[in-house]
């Protein structure tokens, strides 16, 4: 099916093209209360192309891409492709080049077996210390092999392969009076059973403390402390800001070479691209442009040294050396964590929605639990929200000089931002 579709692609008439497949052995369990309901295996493949047209004598670029059915007959690849050259006759982007570096050398994957990833997570959920008042209401295992072949019309041609799993959970939390759920979804790209089991177990003292929650009061001009998962929406967005389409868009005013805030008097942080990060689900040396990915800075102690991002916007750069990142870590904390957990504080770990926005900076999240840190009191809060600006908490922003590992990112384990607005429940 993959030489039809491209010897199709090479005599339609386009001036560029690309075409994906992709394969996926997954496996699905599906538990409640430790209880299997049901569990299936699934293999799915998937085509995907791009084709491209050059206007007006080569000034613009115009492109449209969709799917076509594995079982799809000759005729009906046809008509898909034929559709999408007029589509991309429709579209008007300044014209760029499809990437024709060759991708050479690529590290051998390592493909564990799904029986024996599958088997990682189940050991893990088996092993959970469970008492009479938190509990596991039920959960789902996703655990999934994948490759990527790519090709397109400038030669260049990959085959790369990776894991990639998702275990959804629910977790009650009971009293006399009343009983709250907490949902987790834990992306990855095998199981590490100790992080896994030490994530649920912090879940579960979650849902024990917001029995006993109080709510929040006033906390004018406290700093807030973020030690879960949603401290990668803060550094997300520094990624963003480093992502070449916001650069040509004018969504980002960082330049290469200057301080991504005026004023630095907290920790400069450097944040770095990676094409591979251990565990991760992400871990795929060639994007899916067929660009290698590279190890590289991007900010480097609290200075722009490097934009990524597609090969389109990349190209408007004049990037000579960039793709899409999938891993990323940061560092640069000066800071324990015992040290930014000093004096008076609000850490925050639980929202019904925390988003830092990329474009303007805004932050903002409902709370559901917190921990005041107050006078030498530990006071557990939910209700309010927390507000504030990014664009103004990088100058000051206190990182710990720990990390902690999220799937595809890794952080600070410990971030604390000065200058929100914590709203207190009236």
């Amino acid at each position: 099916m993959f030489q039809i579709i491209k010897n199709k692609l090479e005599k339609l008439g386009c001036d560029a093209w690309e075409l994906t497949e992709t394969l996926t052995d997954s496996w699905e369990f599906y538990y409640i209360r430790h209880q299997l309901d049901q569990n299936r295996a699934v293999e799915t493949r998937a085509f995907e192309v791009k084709v491209y047209r050059l206007l007006e004598d080569g000034k613009f670029l115009g492109s449209a891409s969709g799917e076509i059915s594995p079982t799809a007959s000759e005729a009906e690849i046809d008509k898909v492709l034929k559709d999408l050259l007029f589509q991309a006759g429709l579209v008007k982007n300044p014209a760029y080049t499809l990437t024709d570096t060759p991708v050479n050398g690529l590290p051998k994957a390592v493909m564990p077996a799904p029986a024996d990833m599958a088997g990682a997570f189940l050991s893990a959920m088996q092993h959970l210390s469970e008492t009479k008042t938190e509990d596991i209401n039920s959960y789902e295992i996703f655990v999934r092999g994948k490759t990527r072949h790519f090709c397109n019309s400038r030669g260049v041609e990959a085959r790369v392969s990776w894991p990639d799993s998702m275990l959804e959970v629910v977790i009650n939390a009971r009293d006399d009076e009343k009983e709250i759920e907490l949902y987790r979804n834990f992306t990855s790209g095998i199981c590490d059973e100790k992080i896994l089991e030490a994530e649920i177990a912090r879940a579960m003292q979650f849902g024990r403390d917001r029995l006993t929650a109080v709510p929040t009061p006033r906390t004018d001009g406290i700093p807030v402390i973020f030690s879960t998962s949603d401290a990668c929406s803060i550094y997300e967005y520094f990624a963003d800001r480093t992502n070449a389409a916001y650069k040509v868009q004018k969504i980002s005013p960082w330049e290469i070479g200057a301080p991504v805030a005026e004023d630095l008097q907290g920790d400069r942080i450097s944040l770095e691209a990676l094409p591979e990060l251990p565990g991760s689900s992400r871990n795929i040396p060639v994007d899916s442009e067929g660009c290698r990915i590279s190890e590289r800075f991007l900010i480097r102690d609290g200075v722009a040294e490097h934009f990524w991002g597609s090969r389109q916007f990349s190209e408007y750069l004049g990037l000579a050396d960039s793709s899409q990142v999938y891993n990323f870590r940061v560092s640069g904390g000066t800071h324990s964590e015992q040290d930014l957990r000093q004096g008076d504080y609000l850490e925050l770990v639980e929202f019904s929605d925390f988003q830092v926005d990329s474009m303007g900076g805004d932050i903002a999240g409902e709370i559901r639990l917190g921990y005041l840190h107050r006078g030498g009191k530990v006071t557990v809060v939910t209700g309010g929200s927390v507000t504030g600006s990014m664009t103004e908490a990088v100058s000051t922003m206190q990182c710990s000089e720990e990390q902690k590992q999220y799937d595809t990112m890794v952080i600070p384990a410990v971030t604390k931002l000065f200058g929100l607005r914590i709203t207190p429940v009236e």
